[in-house]
């Protein structure tokens, strides 16, 4: 297998934690935004859609998205399950990892990337160029603030948000929380629930890579 990953970004952070997690050790590449490795050609003829990461298998399939990724994986090594085990356990973890997409990782995007001039006519990650639009970073920093007391009512409630155990569903969600610091927004302190979560989460070996 070969791990296209990109150390500065956080989607592919999200797939490097759940590889460490796994206890899997890949070829890696690392694929740098900055310098927009990921739409050259070469990384193009990996994945067209210029989007990292990307997981390629030992059968030569390209998984160019984190779902595909932790599928794939989590099928062919099952052992720690990071998608829980029953079907009720395996429906809230992908519940919980949807929830926090649409809740935290999109919206922190919607800051950064009309926002940043990094990202100036690159609005939205892939090969098409799209122009800033400064209202959805004003949109997107509220629906931040939002997603942390998502995470908070959720996490009153156990030590994780899919349950008992830690899962992909923690790995998106503490990726996203972390993410927002570069957009000046952190978990506040009233949220304690969150923020020992958070904590707890941060002390993990995989989350230090």
């Amino acid at each position: 297998m070969i791990f296209y990953d990109c150390s500065t970004a956080p989607n592919p952070r999200r797939a490097r934690m759940f590889i460490a997690e796994k206890g899997l050790d890949i070829e890696t590449r690392d694929i740098s935004i900055a310098k927009g490795e990921q739409l050259g050609a070469a990384f193009r003829a990996v994945n067209p859609r210029a989007t990292i990461p990307v997981l390629v298998t030992d059968e030569g399939t390209a998984l160019t998205e984190n779902l595909g990724i932790a599928a794939y994986l989590e099928a062919r090594f099952p052992e720690p399950p990071l998608i829980g085990r029953t079907p009720d356990q395996q429906g809230l973890v992908w519940m919980w990892n949807s929830i926090v997409e649409q809740n935290g990782g999109l919206p922190v995007a919607e800051a950064l990337r009309n926002t940043h001039p990094a990202f100036k006519d690159r609005a939205i990650p892939g090969p098409e160029n799209y122009a800033q639009i400064p209202e959805l970073a004003e949109r997107g920093r509220a629906r931040v603030a939002r997603y942390f007391d998502v995470l908070e009512d959720r996490l009153k409630d156990g030590p994780y948000l899919a349950g008992d155990q830690f899962t992909l569903a923690d790995i998106s969600a503490f990726v996203f929380a972390d993410f927002a610091r570069i957009i000046k927004m952190r978990i506040p302190e009233q949220n304690t629930a969150a923020l020992r979560w958070f904590d707890a989460i941060s002390e993990r070996p995989s989350a230090q890579l």
